[in-house]
């Protein structure tokens, strides 16, 4: 296998696995902070242990998902030297950035938000919730900002020439608010929320199936359930807005997102299909002229299509960015039905009778996460061949020196030490979950033990 196939894979792989973690922090954070400012409001005991115990999932998330990030940084320098060379200067600064705004405010709140309790005063603790979901926020913007620089390229320009070329900031805010970067981080904060308040309403489902902390459970299903209503619903605008990106910007890669070859011709919206690259085909389930019509508002609207670019500058697999992104689409509109009937069973005062409607939550909690990653795929995947949209190819950002037998000796360490992490990190949660919150009895002896540390 190529070096560049293996290097990809490697990253992909490395990639997709720390992005399980990420967006959970995220939306886990801010049912943290809503059950806490619940508990600050009613005084009620059951909001505080809410509280304390989602900080207990939220301390194995963030532990993993620290642990599996560091590993990408290295890619960059032993299999992707030549992009790290050309992007270095903006990958630099988004970097730099979130290490100063958001990791830096993020670890510091974090110490009072796992050892805060009975030390500190409760707004104080309640502070330190807001500081830890707000790092959270600001790395993802950081991160989201530098890969969106790498899809609409804005405020650089490029100074040497060949294998010496690099882009360099010029224009920093330019570089920071590029043509994609505030739907994009729209979008991953939306599908982070919606990532975050599903694993809640799984474990609090989980609970009320098997009538333990029913109090807690109901209340902590309600907050993550409001929630998540409004972040599926907002998905849908947010993700239209952000095909139109791609349409003026990368229309290429919305050829592919929709199976549409013809260089201009109307293009229909498919629901589901196949994609036969070779013969230029797409069959399937479509609304003729659909995809004009949400770009343009005209079913008869031209959209551009893949022949109108040269073959070197097409996704190569173009079904499976097709087959990704309508995956991610249909379970999108998956969540906005569930979220919506969950919401219309609770106005009817029956959600928590139909255990069916439970069972489905506890395994909904899949969903959002599959999203989430083939979302990436799309956007990535649909991409290529550029690593860094119509200036820098990615078979051009290769390290020089670097060898398939090097790079499949580390993929295969990094799939066996992810594995095992994986592992740790599901064992830990389900012991987590099956204890559940602090008894009255375990929390008095904590007490005693921090006041006489």
């Amino acid at each position: 296998m190529e070096v560049e196939i293996l290097a990809r894979i490697q990253f992909a792989f490395t990639v997709a696995f720390h992005y399980i973690y990420p967006p959970l922090s995220i939306g886990l954070g801010l049912v943290i902070v809503l059950a806490e400012g619940a508990y600050l409001w009613t005084k009620k005991q059951v909001y505080e242990d809410l509280t304390r115990f989602l900080i207990k999932i939220f301390a194995l998330i963030f532990g993993i998902g620290v642990a599996t990030g560091i590993v990408m940084e290295f890619e960059f320098g032993t299999n992707w030297a030549t992009y790290s060379r050309y992007v270095g200067d903006v990958f630099g600064s988004a970097l730099a950035a979130e290490g100063i705004f958001a990791f830096a405010l993020e670890s510091g709140f974090l110490g009072v938000l796992l050892f805060g309790w009975n030390r500190v005063k409760s707004w104080v603790h309640f502070v330190a919730a807001i500081g830890v979901w707000l790092g959270s926020m600001f790395s993802a913007i950081w991160i989201v900002v530098a890969n969106s620089w790498q899809q609409t390229p804005t405020g650089y320009h490029v100074v040497g020439e060949g294998m010496n070329a690099r882009a360099e900031i010029i224009d920093f805010w330019a570089m920071v608010f590029n043509p994609s970067s505030i739907d994009r981080l729209t979008h991953v904060y939306l599908g982070a929320f919606l990532a975050g308040t599903f694993l809640v309403m799984s474990i609090m489902a989980y609970y009320i199936l098997k009538q333990r902390h029913l109090d807690m459970a109901k209340k902590g299903f309600k907050i993550s359930l409001v929630l998540a209503t409004i972040a599926s619903l907002a998905q849908l605008l947010s993700g239209h807005s952000s095909a139109e990106v791609v349409a003026e910007h990368q229309p290429a890669k919305l050829a592919a997102m929709e199976g549409h070859f013809e260089a201009e011709a109307p293009a229909d919206l498919f629901i589901l299909g196949w994609v036969d690259k070779e013969s230029k085909e797409t069959t399937g389930l479509a609304l003729p002229g659909g995809l004009g019509f949400l770009l343009e508002g005209d079913f008869d609207a031209d959209v551009t299509g893949l022949d109108a670019f040269p073959e070197d500058e097409q996704p190569s697999q173009v079904n499976a960015v097709f087959q990704f992104y309508h995956i991610m689409v249909a379970i999108g509109m998956l969540l906005i039905g569930l979220t919506l009937f969950a919401s219309f069973q609770w106005w009817r005062g029956k959600l928590f009778e139909k255990k069916w409607l439970l069972k489905v939550f506890v395994f909904a909690v899949f969903l959002p996460q599959i999203a989430n990653q083939v979302g990436w795929f799309t956007a990535e995947m649909g991409r290529q061949p550029w690593v860094v949209y119509g200036l820098l190819k990615t078979s051009d950002a290769l390290s020089a020196t670097v060898t398939a037998n090097q790079v499949w000796f580390s993929l295969i360490l990094f799939t066996l030490i992810y594995v095992a992490l994986f592992g740790l990190f599901v064992y830990l949660l389900h012991r987590k979950i099956k204890h559940g919150p602090y008894t009255a009895e375990e929390m008095e002896q904590n007490n005693h033990q921090q006041i006489t540390a």
